[in-house]
């Protein structure tokens, strides 16, 4: 439970920190309003034409009486529909990551910079870097297929397919969304995605509190536009913890700051009691000067 809270916990904390750094959150919304504008075409094209391609897809069903015809054709055109909204749904990131990898990486290190140490680099051109975020994308979806088409069978199972694989569903997309946010900051890491997954699935927990939430805010329209950025952020923090890098050097000099103050406020009271002991011996002398004479 720890893990799980503390995914969560890095993922408010890369809110907190684009809002922080207010030109980084302006930086990074701009791959994400290119995606939005590109699958929002796509969401309203498939369902302008959903409904064509179910008739297309199922001639046999066209001497079907009324009312079966309309309802398991309505029923494959909103399956379609459906389908589509989920791949929108876990593909954005992918597509989006795709889009910004310079914004994205910018974003990282700078959050790497200011939390202090060594800031890695891939030493990878941007063509190269391109190609390894696609390739890996693509690996990634596949396995998110896979999952799919696993939990949508499971979803016809009466009672289970309507609680446990949901929830199974948002899990499956909640660990591998946290695949494609982690993999920025690992990739400059130089950190292949086989050492990517199994680094997550040594920390599942972790991953899924990162991811889930993120998951099920991303339903709700523009808000992963808004989101990314500091989920980026998030994420770079996430993997300095799953990697084991050290503090940032803001937490040191805040230790080192307190230490100093600490030192001034003891040297401080130090003094004071010296001065009042002088105060005290000087008023007991001339006390005692008056008594002799």
């Amino acid at each position: 439970m720890r893990d799980l809270a503390g995914g969560f916990g890095y993922l408010l904390a890369g809110q907190r920190w684009v809002l922080r750094h207010g030109r980084w959150l302006g930086f990074g919304l701009l791959p994400g309003l290119v995606s939005l504008a590109l699958y929002a075409g796509a969401l309203i094209g498939l369902g302008y034409g959903a409904d064509d391609l179910t008739a297309w897809a199922t001639p046999f069903a066209d001497d079907w009486s009324s009312p079966w015809l309309g309802l398991f054709r309505g029923f494959l055109t909103a399956l379609v529909f459906s389908l589509g909204l989920f791949l929108a749904v876990i593909t954005f990131t992918a597509v989006t990551l795709l889009v910004g990898q310079p914004f994205y990486e910018s974003l990282s290190e700078q959050v790497d910079r200011t939390e202090g140490g060594e800031v890695p680099e891939s030493g990878l051109t941007l063509a190269q870097e391109l190609w390894i975020s696609a390739r890996d994308s693509l690996r990634i979806l596949g396995r998110v297929l896979l999952f799919g088409i696993l939990l949508f069978a499971l979803g016809f199972v009466p009672v289970i397919g309507q609680t446990v694989v949901p929830v199974l569903g948002f899990c499956v997309s909640g660990f591998f969304l946290a695949q494609e946010l982690t993999s920025v900051a690992l990739m400059r890491r130089r950190v292949q995605l086989t050492e990517q997954l199994a680094l997550l699935r040594g920390r599942r927990m972790m991953a899924l509190g990162f991811g889930v939430p993120l998951v099920l805010s991303f339903l709700v329209p523009l808000v992963a536009v808004f989101l990314m950025p500091g989920a980026v952020a998030g994420a770079t923090l996430m993997v300095r913890d799953l990697v084991g890098e050290p503090a940032g050097q803001e937490g040191e000099e805040g230790d080192e700051q307190g230490r100093s103050h600490a030192q001034t406020q003891t040297q401080t009271q130090g003094q004071s009691q010296e001065q009042a002991q002088e105060q005290t011996q000087g008023q007991a002398q001339q006390a005692g000067k008056r008594l002799s004479a």
